[in-house]
């Protein structure tokens, strides 16, 4: 049996910030996060699976929220 995702959208700051972690784990640490470059962030949404936000409905606003969850979640894992 296959496990259903529901398609992640933009609001979906927890769940994007838990795949980009998945994917980049202790690559980036707190520091590092606060430094990526919203255009690369942009792109790494993006490419999440089951992602079905649009790049025009991108925002600033979302990035910063993306970016401060994925802090917490890096923490979160430090334990």
């Amino acid at each position: 049996m296959t496990h259903f995702e529901p398609p992640i959208h933009w609001n979906d700051h927890e769940d994007i910030a838990q795949k980009l972690y998945e994917r980049f784990g202790n690559d980036f640490n707190e520091g590092k996060i606060y430094r990526i470059r919203f255009t690369d962030l942009l792109e790494w949404v993006l490419q999440i699976p089951n992602f079905e936000g649009q790049r025009e409905e991108s925002n600033e606003g979302h990035l910063e929220m993306i970016q401060s969850a994925w802090v917490y979640e890096w923490r979160d894992n430090q334990k």
